[in-house]
């Protein structure tokens, strides 16, 4: 009986592995087959013990023959489709050797690089120096020197990231105007495009990271005439189209007479949006005439000298040229919005 159903068995085994088209089938007969406590094999050896004497031996050979001829027969189909997987692997991945390399993938410039260049190129066109200073400034420089002291309120308004042995993240890139003063003397014409730092609360309009350009004029009889005529040609080249815009009085602490420039919003044209807060108009920058406690700070004789200075944002800037409606699609690093540009 034992006889019959070890060929029976080893006829119905040897056909499913010549029929099997897969891995998981393969191993599913042969689990089948010969697993340790439920194939079909091992279930017949178990019985065995139950036979004769002299017919254990024709059964046990005839078992073990069956068994060789199964595993012959999964090592020889395993071999033939690992073959067949690897024939498929290389006419999908086959490529010609003799073909030129593709060479590297073509990278483009920011939306804030093209606008910070094409402010270099404008400024240096009117002799103005592009100055770079660290971003990571001591307090005298950041504050002291721009006539903000320890006590003095318009330190509340900048929240700082404050480093180790009283450094900071710059809040602004006016210590590159304190720099440049020291360094160059008047008269002095300078922009220090750069990144600035402002641990705030990061929405729409805002980001504790993002880039700002200051300027500065030194000489003598500077006025807020000068101011008005270089905030105009600025303005007009970077938006390649005439804008509206509202001078208003402001403070800081490093100019006098002080003044907020606003830009009427590109995205909503005044109507109202997110970025603008429903305003209509986006604070483009701050600037006036340089405080005579700065220029004395940096050496400068006040009685001598007078100049002026603004300060705004690169990013701003790029969000009005561009049309983009949330500051922090810029730092994101989405390669699909970088694409666009």
């Amino acid at each position: 009986m034992l006889d019959g159903r070890i060929q029976e068995l080893e006829s119905s085994l040897l056909a499913r592995i010549t029929s099997a088209r897969s891995a998981e089938e393969l191993e599913a007969v042969r689990v089948e087959a010969l697993g340790r406590k439920e194939g079909a094999l091992t279930l017949i050896g178990k019985e065995m013990g139950k036979l004769a004497p002299e017919d254990r031996k024709r059964v046990g050979a005839l078992l073990n023959g069956a068994k060789q001829k199964i595993e012959a027969a999964l090592e020889s189909k395993g071999r033939q489709m690992a073959d067949a997987g690897l024939r498929v692997r290389l006419d999908a991945e086959w490529i010609d050797l003799t073909l030129p390399a593709p060479g590297p993938r073509r990278g483009h410039l920011h939306p804030m690089t093209h606008i910070q260049r094409e402010l270099e190129e404008l400024f240096v066109s009117m002799g103005f120096t592009v100055l770079d200073g660290p971003e990571v400034e001591t307090e005298y420089r950041n504050f002291d020197a721009l006539n903000i002291p320890a006590t003095h309120p318009a330190r509340d308004a900048q929240d700082t990231f404050w480093l180790e042995g009283g450094n900071l993240l710059r809040t602004h890139t006016s210590p590159v105007q304190v720099r440049g003063m020291e360094k160059l003397g008047p008269p002095l014409r300078m922009i220090a495009p750069g990144r600035v730092f402002r641990n705030e609360s990061v929405d729409a309009s805002h980001e504790h990271t993002f880039y700002q350009i200051e300027g500065m004029m030194v000489d003598r009889n500077i006025s807020v005439a000068h101011l008005l005529y270089f905030m105009r040609i600025m303005l007009t080249a970077i938006f390649h189209r005439d804008v509206n815009v509202r001078l208003r009085p402001g403070y800081f602490p490093f100019v006098e007479p002080g003044f907020e420039l606003d830009l009427q919003c590109l995205l909503c044209g005044g109507s109202g949006c997110p970025v603008c807060k429903q305003s209509g108009w986006v604070e483009q920058m701050g600037c006036g005439l340089v405080h005579p406690n700065v220029l004395r700070m940096s050496g400068i004789d006040p009685e001598e000298w007078s100049g002026f200075a603004f300060g705004l944002g690169i990013t701003r800037l790029a969000m009005m040229r561009y049309g983009i409606d949330d500051i922090r699609l810029l730092q994101g690093g989405d390669l699909r919005f970088l694409e666009q540009f």
